[in-house]
């Protein structure tokens, strides 16, 4: 799995953008500046810069900060920024001061300044910044003469050594590709574009400011200990917005100016995705805070805001309530107390090195100075000059001057070293460092360390970076008596979060959820979306299927169905008819019931076997009839015992076995009295086979048949068992079930019955045909209505048998059906052939007497009226037929 789909990890939400970053050909650019725009009049009228403060030193350091905002188009400078360009350019002097009277730091050694204005724009600073390699580019001077032929005395310009700024990192790009070509040093106090961490295009760039690739990876370890695993993000158009988001998703875009409301929408395409990683400027923030709170989404969004966001309130000013829960980022500084003693005493009598002093007075004190050129505005009051700053007007330290102060004090210590190691002790600057070389500065800026002026540690890697140190905030809304931002943990290399510091929308502790898609539940795998890494949607594996891995669901074995949690597979549970199912109850009662019966007759024939009603009744295949019968009723508890390999082979030898005996038996008698009966309308002569001997012999033969069928069978194909898990495997696979049963199909088992069904049809035509038989002559219409009656359960058999075949529960019916069909045929062969023999045996022994003895000639005398009385019974018609004299005895 990817890192993008793993839980704790990242993944990014947006790319929003404007325009792709482009860096200028500096080189190209500024060769053309050097070798076109200057010309050797031009080097003394720059000396003095109008827009620039020059402090004159020993060693000059270069300084460059945004003193104005970016102008409207055709106009480079615009307004003036208090904080972040006079604070920081102040303490870029105060610096210098203190410096300058420590005499342990660099002693006789005044280091001075050149301070220029970059109005936050790098194509306006690139041109400033040209003031710091004039005296570093050579110029031939041979054809220029004086009008008195004397060559002309051009004065030296300044040689700065090295360069603090600038603020923005697009300005301090543009300006390190320009001093990268003149080997000058640069120390930025603000920049925290990734990409300024590149050796190899920015090797004389260092920074007091960690990187925002240090920020990112705090920001990822905040989401991480929060359990997000997937955000959005939001930059602002610039280095600074574009390299911060890319080093936190790789890459990332910010969209055209006014389409915030747009960029919310975006966002809640994704709305479980509630953390929103945001890299951009104070106004940006802003509007996208306006544009949550217009959309109705007060407390949704979770946002994690970088350095920009910080503690300010600037940014969430009347927009608390949407930025309740905020959790910013900010590198760890302090507030210095000499600078605050320094800036609230300046004043326009004592600050007159800062030419843009009396511009910020203006605007700290809303009002308006009369200078010479300068036409007054009537809405304003007109400044005393006593105003007081921190007493007349609003002040709070800027949160960049400590890195001033400290980027000043690093190229303090970097020359103090060098110093030591050139000038061997020497007083002031010795000739080894005029010039200074600014490849060996580098090295020394490198190898610094030293508390800075919040008291934390001042170095730089190998590439210029200094470590990342940051201060966790979150902005806290409810259930406190102060309202602001909070201190919730430090990130030095690694996180350090006080969970339970932590509170969002309404005071809630728990810690929100930010996911594109939550986890799956058990069973569900994931399908990705197309497109988006991090997002799935959950999908059931159905059936009988279970979860294989986190995307893919698998079919379980035949003979195993999922686990309720669809994770893995569990044997399906066998089951077979059980002796207390009302499916085997009826049957085995009624089983009971006949064998009770059939015992009961064949005690009561054995005891009377004698009688002249048993004897009439054919003893011999009255016996083997009754056995047939008993086998019968007994096949009831072979059906519903569990099987085995034993109980499997008698139930295919006895299956079929008791009905074959059956009507073997009813199939002999009725066959004898049919040839009886047919033979005596020929002859006198009687037919022949009708001994009892002969009728077992001929039952014997019928029932052979059947055995040697099931014989061949079980050679052909041994008895055993099965577990069928096809019977009962239903949609739901928790009412799946694996039926344990004999190796007998439905057609097997009709087959086995089908010998015996050919018995019971033939029994049946022949019990047709002797319907004409007298009814006090023999017991041919009993058989007969015993075979309509068996004909009719068979006939209401077949249609259930094999219309359950797909019920659930097919097993139990059809076993019930057959066996409750086998006791019922039993059931009517025993009532109507034996139940009234015995009702006279025990009830009527008066009329169990012997009766005059027939000669077959009776029989054929008795042949012949049956069959005289149906012919003139049909010759007649509409009239009755007169009864003749029964002759039959």
């Amino acid at each position: 799995m990817t890192s993008q789909h793993h839980a704790s990890s990242l993944c990014h939400h947006r790319r929003i953008s404007g325009a792709p970053r482009q860096h200028v050909g500096s080189l190209v650019h500024v060769m053309w500046v050097v070798m076109m725009g200057f010309t050797p009049e031009t080097w003394a009228s720059s000396e003095t810069q109008p827009h620039s403060i020059k402090i004159e030193g020993d060693i000059t350091l270069g300084g460059l900060f945004p003193v104005h905002s970016r102008g409207p188009a055709g106009v480079p400078c615009g307004e003036i920024k208090k904080e972040k360009g006079i604070h920081r350019m102040e303490a870029m002097m105060y610096a210098l001061d203190q410096i300058n009277s420590d005499p342990d730091l660099l002693p006789n050694i005044t280091l001075g300044a050149r301070i220029l204005d970059t109005c936050s724009r790098d194509t306006y600073a690139l041109e400033q910044s040209l003031t710091f390699v004039q005296a570093l580019i050579q110029k031939d001077n041979s054809d220029v003469r004086c009008s008195n032929g004397e060559p002309p005395i051009i004065p030296k310009p300044e040689r700065v050594v090295g360069v603090i700024g600038a603020s923005a990192s697009s300005v301090s790009i543009m300006v390190a590709n320009v001093l990268r070509l003149f080997v000058i040093p640069q120390i930025s106090y603000a920049s925290t574009a990734p990409e300024l961490s590149d050796n190899n295009r920015y090797d004389f760039f260092s920074r007091v400011m960690p990187p925002d690739s240090f920020q990112a990876q705090a920001m990822v370890d905040i989401v991480k200990a929060m359990g997000w695993n997937y955000v959005s993000t939001l930059a602002s158009e610039g280095n600074y917005g574009e390299s911060g988001v890319d080093a936190f998703v790789q890459i990332s875009r910010e969209p055209r100016p006014g389409e915030f409301d747009k960029i919310i929408k975006r966002l809640m395409e994704t709305s479980n995705a509630r953390g929103v990683i945001i890299f951009a400027n104070e106004d940006d923030i802003k509007r996208v805070l306006e544009a949550a709170k217009k959309a109705n989404l007060t407390g949704h969004f979770l946002f994690v805001g970088s350095d920009s966001w910080g503690a300010k309130n600037s940014p969430i000013l009347n927009l608390e309530d949407v930025a309740e829960g905020a959790v910013t980022i900010l590198p760890k500084r302090a507030s210095i107390d000499g600078f605050d003693q320094y800036f609230t005493t300046r004043s326009l009598e004592n600050n007159r090195r800062n030419i843009w002093f009396a511009e910020f007075w203006e605007d700290d004190f809303k009002c308006k100075l009369t200078r010479p050129g300068i036409r007054g505005n009537s809405g304003l009051r007109k400044c005393t000059g006593e105003e007081r700053i921190s007493r007349d007007s609003a002040y709070e330290q800027e949160g960049k001057v400590q890195f001033v102060i400290d980027a000043v004090y690093a190229m303090a210590h970097a020359l103090h070293s060098m110093h030591i190691d050139l000038c061997l002790g020497s007083m002031g600057v010795c000739d080894k460092m005029d010039p200074v070389d600014g490849r060996m500065l580098l090295s020394y800026i490198r190898a610094i360390n030293f508390n800075g002026s919040a008291g934390t540690g001042v170095m730089f890697n190998e590439n210029g970076d200094a470590p990342g140190r940051y201060d966790i905030f979150q902005y806290q809304l409810s259930n406190t008596t102060n309202p602001g931002y909070k201190v919730i943990g430090q990130w030095t290399n690694h996180l350090r979060l006080n969970a339970e510091d932590m509170q969002w929308s309404g005071g809630d502790k728990l810690v929100p959820d930010s996911v594109c898609s939550f986890p799956c539940e058990s069973g569900e795998r994931k399908r990705m979306v197309k497109g988006v890494p991090c997002c799935w949607h959950c999908e059931l594996c159905d059936g009988y299927q279970y979860l294989l891995d986190e995307f893919n669901c698998d079919m379980c074995p035949f003979d195993m169905r999922p686990t309720p949690n669809r994770t893995g597979c569990r044997p399906t549970p066998i089951i077979k008819l059980e002796w207390s199912s009302p499916w085997a109850i009826i049957p085995v009662f009624l089983a009971v019931l006949g064998i009770l019966a059939t015992s009961g007759v064949i005690i009561t024939f054995i005891c009377f076997n004698d009688t002249p009603i048993v004897r009439a009744s054919g003893r011999e295949l009255s016996y083997v009839l009754l056995t047939g019968i008993f086998l019968i009723y007994l096949i009831t508890f072979l059906m519903i015992a569990e099987p085995s390999t034993v109980v499997c082979a008698f139930r295919r030898l006895f299956l079929g076995l008791g009905m074959c005996i059956s009507y073997s038996a009813m199939l002999t008698k009725t066959n004898r009295i049919y040839r009886i009966f047919e033979q005596g309308k020929k002859s006198v002569t009687p037919p022949k086979f009708i001994s009892p001997t002969s009728q077992l012999i001929i039952t014997f033969i019928l029932i052979s048949v059947q055995l040697l069928g099931v014989f061949i069978w079980f050679g052909v194909i041994p008895p055993h068992t099965t577990v069928d898990f096809d019977e009962l495997r239903p949609p739901n696979p928790e009412y799946a079930r694996g039926i344990l049963k004999c190796d007998m199909s439905d057609l097997s088992l009709i087959g086995c019955l089908s010998y015996s069904m050919v018995l019971m049809v033939t029994c049946t035509v022949y019990a047709i045909k002797s319907r004409g038989v007298p009814e006090t002559f023999n017991e041919a219409k009993p058989i007969g209505f015993t075979m309509y009656t068996t004909c009719i359960i068979w006939l209401a058999f077949v249609p259930i048998f094999f219309g359950t075949s797909q019920s659930t529960e097919k097993m139990f019916i059809q076993t019930t059906t057959l066996t409750v069909s086998m006791s019922l045929s039993a059931t009517v062969s025993l009532g109507m052939l034996y139940i009234p023999k015995v009702y006279v045996i025990i009830f009527h022994p008066e009329q169990n007497v012997q009766k005059r003895k027939r000669s077959f000639k009776a029989v054929v005398q008795a042949a012949t009226v049956s069959t005289h009385l149906s012919q003139k019974s049909s010759d007649k018609q509409n009239g009755e037929t007169k009864a003749e004299p029964d002759r039959s005895q």
